[in-house]
Formats: structure tokens, sequence, C-alpha cells
């Protein structure tokens, strides 16, 4: 296939995509738009509640947690964070298992009230999966974002759980960032004011 007709096919696939996804809260299908505003409300009360996010997710999952959670502190004045400090992952993977180096946080750092933002690919990242169970047990609200298989195990665990429809590695992770992205941008412009279509402004 010539490079010219790859990139349309390719711009196709991946809006057929981000068409696709699907949200629920608490296992009751939500369209796209209240999925975002049932995520907005969330993110609210953990902002007026001085609670904090934690985001958690491997490889490309984890750049984007990186990313994200900058952005919500700096941009959206919530507090947020993601473990993914070296000395950390390694520490917890030799001194425990690779599968606890998001759950040993969480166990130690998390309080009531707080949220987390699970982000797998497939869904079926034992450290992911351990993540959300032990952020459930600490008393934290669950965001999901997964894809592949509508069954993997991780989209059953949060409170609002994002799925992508695709087997495209590179089209889940962008559609899991552009959603995140979608969701902050979401607070700001309609409930902080700020014009995130003019770099971020007050209105």
């Amino acid at each position: 296939m010539e490079i010219s007709k790859f990139t349309g096919t390719y711009l196709n696939a991946f809006r057929q995509a981000l068409e696709a996804n699907e949200a629920d809260y608490k296992g009751q299908m939500l369209e796209h738009s209240k999925a975002i505003a049932k995520a907005v409300e969330l993110i609210t009360i953990v902002q007026k509640e001085n609670k904090k996010i934690m985001m958690l997710g491997n490889g490309g999952s984890a750049g984007i947690t990186s990313h994200m959670a900058v952005d919500y502190w700096k941009n959206g004045n919530i507090r947020a964070t993601a473990f993914n400090d070296p000395s950390l992952l390694t520490c917890i993977a030799n001194d425990f298992s690779y599968a606890e180096v998001f759950s040993k946080p969480i166990e130690a750092f998390a309080d009531k009230g707080d949220m987390a933002f699970c982000i797998s690919s497939s869904g079926n990242s034992a450290n992911i999966l351990n993540a959300a169970e032990q952020a459930k047990k600490s008393g934290c609200i669950v965001m999901t974002f997964s894809g592949f298989k509508a069954d993997n195990p991780l989209r059953k665990l949060g409170d609002l759980n994002f799925f992508v429809p695709s087997q495209a590695y590179g089209f889940v992770e962008l559609i899991h960032n552009l959603l995140i992205h979608e969701i902050l941008d979401a607070k700001l412009y309609c409930n902080d004011k700020k014009d995130i279509f003019n770099k971020n402004i007050p209105f």
C-alpha cells in the first residue's frame, strides 16, 4: 500500500475507534457526553475535598500518567501524581513483585476519597488490576481506561470505566490520552470558565 493510501486508511480507522469508545458508570452504560460529565463531576468532588488523583499505567500508559498528572495539577489546580519514580518501581518490584508496584504505594499513600486513574490498553495488566483493587479497599474512586477486548477484567473494576474497542495499541493509547485530556478540558471550559481553545485563558 502506498503511504498516501495508508494515511487515509489510518485516520479513518482511528476515527472509527474514537467514535466507538464506550463508558459505563457502575455498570450503567453512558453516552459519551454524559460519561465526560460524570468524570468532571467526580474530579470536581476530589478537588473541592482537597483529595488527590493517583494515575497509574505501564509503558505508553505510564507516559500518559506523567503528562496528565502534571496537567491536572498545573492547569486544573487538582492535586495529582503518578507513581513513576524509577527507585520506587525497582524497589517494589525487587522487594515484593512487579505486580505490586502500584498497589503498594496506593496502600501507603491513598486517603479515603482520593481517586485512582487505572490505565491499561489490554485491561489485563496484573499491576494495574491490583492497583484498582487496592484503591477500592482504600476508599478511593476508581476510573479505568482499557481497550482491546470488551470483557477485559479492568473494565469491571472501576466506578467509571472508559473502553476503546480497538486491537491497535497506538489507537487505544492515543484515545486514552485524549479522553483524560477531554475530562480536564471540559472541567476547565465549562466549570472554571477557562478558554482551553485559546491557550487556557479566562473568558
